[in-house]
């Protein structure tokens, strides 16, 4: 954006201009996977209670039959969010009887072959076949395994009344929804740039199950005789073993602009890939580099709803960014939703903080060495003296991240005025405690649990999972809470055969192939 951080500042200290603030709008969908009462993924169908996991508006599935999602609705109330996803967990639990919600990003115990991990399935109709093959497809590139890490997606956006007023004071001469798109960009790449940051703070998987890697290549060490760590890593979910590929790493995503997004992921789409040639046709979508956007592995993407049948990039190309979704939150083990109030809090002021700040283009260089320092966190991001670059630059992770929360403090500052609160500055005062001392962050509990005597990593997320199960179980649901939900089943399952009726005539490939027409026409 063309004002510094000081004028954005200024800007929202008038009065009149702080209620903007209280209308920030966000969203969680969050990642997890059942497990039976030995820990082992559950092989079991969606449960029936929980609907149609194509129509529901608040429980699906993601890559397996047994990774849940479960996903709230907009809302400017940070509070209306928990407590909705806090519903949602206390229904989950009532209807899973001896199933458990495993309360962590990397997974419960898994089978040795990948056939041991059912893939989800949505119905009969085209949209549900096509959701089902991409994930075969998913399954075949990157293996199942890769495909049961969890997560936490966080969706933000700001009012459009907000984006008018700041629009009024750039005096800018493009077009509302240009500028917008053009912020959200901004924001984006700045993002990029200091998303190591987020890690460090919330990262909460520096462990995983010998059994997840079944003797994959590693660099990690042994606690006992089952668990694999780094003993100064945060969140081996965002590296080389999680949501990452060799292929995808020629890509070289744009975000300086929103054409250049669009056409940059459009020609990983379309252009075919010699490995992924030799897979069944009818176990993929197709054997284009990605087979949609969704396969595009970021900690951020720009995001807009897509209306009926159309494109992701599509609705990009045609209105622009509606709001951004951070990718790369791990599933705490030690809070009963995985994420809370006070973290909220902070991604809010540092997501403010990257739409501030000057966020020039970036070149490849810039990407390499953003890339280069979110790996060195995830791996080492506790390690003492670990040293960062920064434009070329060595630079102290503790300095950089000093410095960053100060910058940060202070929009929290604001939201706390707007708010008539504390807690913002509260959450800054705590992610700097981080900062001096590593002991503090999720990471480094986790593994001084570990090394402290548990028998291994899947004993210690198991234990924490039926600690909050019970806590879920014992209190329950309101009947207008339980009448709610019921409603949501059979309207979703209502849904659904409406839909597989309205598609029973017409023929997969033919619906696919005006799906992948419209990356053509763009």
């Amino acid at each position: 954006m063309a004002a510094s951080l000081e004028q954005r500042l200024a800007f929202f200290a008038a009065e009149p201009k702080q209620h903007l603030l209280r209308q920030i709008m966000r969203g969680i969908e969050k990642e997890s996977l059942r497990a039976d009462p030995d820990g082992m993924l559950a092989q079991t169908d969606h449960p029936a209670a929980f609907g149609s996991a194509l129509c529901h508006p608040s429980i699906t599935t993601d890559f397996s039959e047994a990774l849940l999602e479960f996903i709230t609705p907009v809302s400017a109330s940070i509070d209306e969010t928990l407590d909705e996803l806090d519903a949602i967990h206390r229904f989950a639990n009532s209807e899973l009887n001896d199933e458990i919600i495993w309360n962590a990003s990397m997974p419960c115990r898994l089978g040795k072959g990948d056939d041991d991990i059912p893939v989800a399935r949505f119905g009969s109709s085209n949209t549900a076949t096509m959701k089902t093959r991409y994930r075969l497809g998913l399954g075949h590139r990157y293996g199942r395994k890769m495909q049961t890490i969890a997560g936490i997606h966080y969706n933000f956006s700001l009012p459009k009344s907000l984006w008018a007023e700041l629009h009024a004071a750039d005096g800018s001469e493009l077009l509302l929804e240009t500028y917008i798109t053009n912020s959200y960009f901004g924001l984006i790449r700045n993002f990029r740039r200091y998303a190591w940051l987020l890690v460090y703070l919330f990262g909460a998987a520096p462990a995983v199950s010998r059994c997840f890697l079944n003797g994959r290549p590693h660099q990690l060490q042994a606690c006992g005789d089952y668990t694999l760590y780094g003993p100064h890593a945060t969140s081996l979910r965002m590296g080389d073993l999680g949501y990452q590929s060799d292929a995808q790493k020629n890509l070289n995503i744009c975000y300086n602009h929103l054409d250049f997004y669009v056409e940059t992921l459009r020609r990983g789409i379309t252009t075919s890939h010699p490995d992924y040639e030799k897979f069944p046709h009818d176990q993929q979508l197709s054997s284009g580099l990605l087979q949609i956007e969704n396969e595009f592995y970021s900690p951020i993407r720009p995001k807009r709803v897509t209306q009926s049948g159309e494109i992701p990039i599509g609705a990009l190309r045609r209105a622009g960014v509606e709001y951004i979704e951070v990718r790369c939150l791990d599933v705490n083990p030690m809070l009963p939703l995985g994420i809370n109030a006070e973290q909220i809090r902070f991604i809010d002021a540092f997501l403010l903080f990257c739409l501030y700040q000057d966020s020039p283009p970036c070149d490849d260089d810039n990407n390499a060495e953003i890339s280069a320092n979110l790996l060195d966190v995830v791996n080492r991001g506790r390690e003492p003296g670990l040293q960062l670059n920064q434009n070329g630059q060595p630079r102290a992770l503790q300095a950089w991240a000093e410095e960053l929360i100060g910058g940060i403090g202070k929009i929290a500052a604001q939201l706390d005025t707007a708010h008539s609160s504390s807690d913002y500055r509260e959450s800054c005062a705590q992610q700097l405690a981080k900062v001096h001392n590593s002991a503090l962050t999720p990471s480094a509990k986790i593994v001084a649990e570990l090394e402290s005597g548990v028998e291994s990593y899947y004993h210690y997320a198991m234990a924490q999972s039926q600690i909050h199960a019970k806590g879920f179980r014992d209190r329950g649901l309101r009947s207008a809470e339980a009448a709610r939900f019921k409603r949501m089943q059979e309207q979703s399952l209502t849904a659904q055969a409406k839909l597989e009726a309205e598609q029973a005539g017409e023929n997969f490939e033919d619906y696919l192939a005006r799906f992948y027409e419209q990356y053509q026409a763009l």
